[in-house]
């Protein structure tokens, strides 16, 4: 399964993960307005890539 992904599907999925960590740390904190904003990057980082791949295997065909 993870043989399929590349360097630059990794690096999103990280992205993604780290802003998660990054969001709930901040909730924790009493941050919530900024959470908030930073949790609303997690499924931006992620059709992002959802583009990303839909543009590489456009190519490909």
């Amino acid at each position: 399964m993870f043989k399929k992904f590349t360097a630059a599907d990794i690096l999103m999925l990280v992205a993604a993960f780290l802003s998660l960590i990054f969001s709930e740390l901040l909730w924790f904190k009493g941050e919530q307005e900024s959470a908030i904003f930073v949790g609303l990057w997690v499924p931006s980082i992620l059709g992002f890539a959802i583009l990303l791949k839909l543009i590489q295997n456009q190519k490909n065909d």
